[in-house]
């Protein structure tokens, strides 16, 4: 057991910046997992001056001096952050609220329509078996608004937590960016001098995390936008809001997409019945999810992120289950991440070869 201990470390921990790289990650984590929460507006506008440096980096292209590129990427994203928390943001709340009031007559109908499927299809359903899931049904309901009722009255003191962090994350983006230069000089001297290891890693994260979170930015926008004037053309009650729900499946690869065909369904129902203009929304939904995944995701993302399917849902559910929607977001940056530790973590093996 000794030697088979001795020839991993051998191995895979014979370079000192492997060991000094580990205990950085870890370091990171237990920070992430213990103080998460507390770090929330830190990490956020990290991550926003992050996706900022690209547009800084086009309008220095176009002659821009430095100054004036920070200057007018901020007030875009200051902009953009006033436009949707004084607009966008309470539109949405205002439809979420009249849809959960119109929850009751969404449950009536449904329970209409499954009471029907015996005498449309008595080969395929029974009355017991729809009585026995309507009764089930009836349970989780009562759970789902009970853990919402629960959840809003516990929310209550977070209020202020809200009120801190938005006004926190717009102050700490204008600081990141304006000192930059500083700040990745100060992150720079606490670590090794020689550091050929996490240069790789960093090469290969800011090829394909950057385009990948700034091309999923970009994604929602188009497809939440195109939604919206689909939805809002068709006459679709709760444009806004099932549009901004359209907008953040796409964050969810292979799943987002099809989970959302069921509020989509549900409201064209309750507004239309099984009608033509029930099955136009569909239709004009898929086509939407359609072209998104096989002409707009090609087009934008100029470097696909070398992940097999199974990976990537594995990612979701492991990340989402542990950080929320953030989680899911993050998922796919944060699986390629481990995968460029993996490819690029020197072991004896490949020193042998390299050297040889």
């Amino acid at each position: 057991m000794r030697k088979l201990l001795n020839d991993f470390t051998d191995r895979y921990f014979h370079d000192e910046e492997s060991i000094i790289l580990v205990f950085l990650l870890t370091i990171a984590l237990v920070a992430l997992l213990l103080f998460g929460s507390m770090l929330a507006p830190l990490i956020v506008a990290l991550i926003i001056a992050y996706l900022m440096q690209g547009l800084v980096a086009l309008l220095l292209k176009y002659g821009f001096t430095e100054r004036l590129a920070f200057i007018a990427v901020y007030v875009l994203f200051f902009g953009v952050f006033i436009t949707m928390l004084g607009f966008l943001l309470p539109q949405v709340w205002n439809q979420l609220r009249r849809m959960m009031d119109e929850l009751p007559n969404l449950l009536s109908q449904g329970q209409a329509l499954l009471l029907n499927l015996p005498e449309n299809y008595p080969s395929l359903f029974s009355e017991e078996q729809i009585n026995s899931f309507m009764d089930g049904l009836g349970g989780e309901v009562g759970s789902f608004g009970q853990a919402i009722l629960e959840y809003s009255l516990a929310s209550l003191p977070s209020v202020v937590a809200w009120v801190i962090f938005l006004v926190l994350v717009p102050i700490l983006v204008f600081f990141m960016m304006k000192d930059k230069h500083q700040l990745l000089d100060w992150v720079g001297n606490l670590l090794p001098r020689n550091r050929p290891l996490m240069s790789t890693i960093w090469r290969e994260m800011d090829q394909q995390i950057a385009n990948y979170v700034r091309g999923k930015f970009v994604e929602i926008i188009i497809v939440g936008s195109v939604a919206y004037l689909v939805f809002v053309v068709l006459g679709l009650n709760y444009a806004l809001l099932l549009s901004v729900i359209t907008g953040l499946s796409v964050m969810v690869p292979y799943i987002g997409a099809a989970a959302v065909n069921i509020p989509v369904a549900a409201i064209a129902y309750v507004q239309w019945g099984l009608g033509g203009e029930f099955w136009t929304v569909i239709v004009a939904y898929n086509i939407l999810q359609i072209l998104d995944g096989n002409v707009l995701v090609p087009i934008i993302f100029s470097e696909a992120v070398n992940l097999h399917p199974v990976a990537i849902i594995f990612a979701i559910l492991f990340f989402g289950g542990i950080w929320g929607l953030a989680g899911v977001f993050f998922a796919i940056p944060l699986a390629t991440l481990i995968q460029a530790i993996i490819n690029a973590w020197p072991s004896r093996v490949q020193s042998k070869s390299i050297t040889g």
